[in-house]
């Protein structure tokens, strides 16, 4: 198996890095790559950054913030919302992601998910599904950042997707989503004994433990943390150090060894 992977959600609206509950009720916190630069200080695995109002306005403004954090950040980074075609994605690659999520235009025309894969790797191509739960139990898939239902159920779809060439899940439980309360681990064991590609369960990390929980009971093969990370509630250290003492594999990490003082070693007011 390989190492579970510790990842810092960014979540942009314009220039700036912000965090809502439920996805909703958005509050500014602050620049995003200088957060994305402290935790790459601190040993972050990867980063992860949505538009969050790119699908409501119908375009991305990522690749700038992209292309501005590639010059002091090394680290994979994944890049999503309003991503809607091959050229969007072109872009977004250009400007130094490693990886596209998309999930609006993917419940649209599903065929797209064919298309990147095909063109840049099915590693490059990031299925983002964004989960409520349903009265039966069962959960459904959002778009809009939470607001559109699609009908569609999560297990079928993430089953679907993964057959339609993608190489990654994005897994955000809405339900979830800042209220550090945990992390939705049964909708995560759902999808993660259905497909055979990585999941990384986003949504509700209050603390170490509950990332620990999401691996061992919900079967994560990632955690994308933002809330615990961005009010530095625990670093990325102390999430890893309770992952290896719960006998979780970890990347290995010793310590950022390039310059890259060129950016304030804190955030500043948001």
């Amino acid at each position: 198996m390989s190492p579970v992977r510790i990842i810092a959600r960014l979540d942009v609206k314009g220039p700036n890095l912000i965090k809502g509950v439920r996805l909703e009720g958005l509050r500014k916190v602050g620049d995003p790559n200088v957060h994305a630069l402290r935790y790459y200080r601190q040993g972050i695995d990867e980063l992860i950054y949505m538009d969050i109002v790119a699908s409501l306005y119908g375009r991305n403004h990522l690749a700038e913030i992209i292309s501005s954090a590639s010059e002091n950040v090394f680290v994979p980074m994944t890049a999503g919302g309003g991503v809607r075609s091959v050229a969007d994605v072109t872009s977004l690659l250009e400007a130094g992601a490693d990886k596209v999520a998309i999930n609006t235009q993917a419940v649209q025309r599903p065929e797209l998910i064919t298309e990147v894969s095909q063109r840049f790797g099915s590693q490059c191509m990031v299925l983002s599904i964004e989960a409520k739960l349903r009265n039966d139990g069962s959960w459904e898939a959002f778009t809009d950042n939470g607001r559109e239902h699609t009908g569609l159920d999560v297990v079928d779809w993430a089953k679907r997707g993964a057959a339609l060439g993608a190489g990654e899940i994005l897994l955000t439980s809405v339900d979830q989503e800042g209220t550090r309360k945990g992390m939705e681990v049964a909708l995560c064991r759902a999808v993660s004994e259905v497909v055979d590609i990585p999941v990384i369960l986003s949504g509700g990390a209050g603390s170490p433990e509950d990332t620990l929980k999401a691996v061992k009971e919900g079967k994560a093969d990632g955690v994308a943390l933002a809330d615990i990370l961005h009010y530095e509630r625990y670093s990325v250290a102390e999430v890893r150090a309770c992952l290896q003492d719960g006998g979780i594999r970890v990347r290995d990490w010793h310590g950022v060894e390039k310059d890259i003082a060129l950016m304030p070693e804190t955030p500043s007011a948001g």
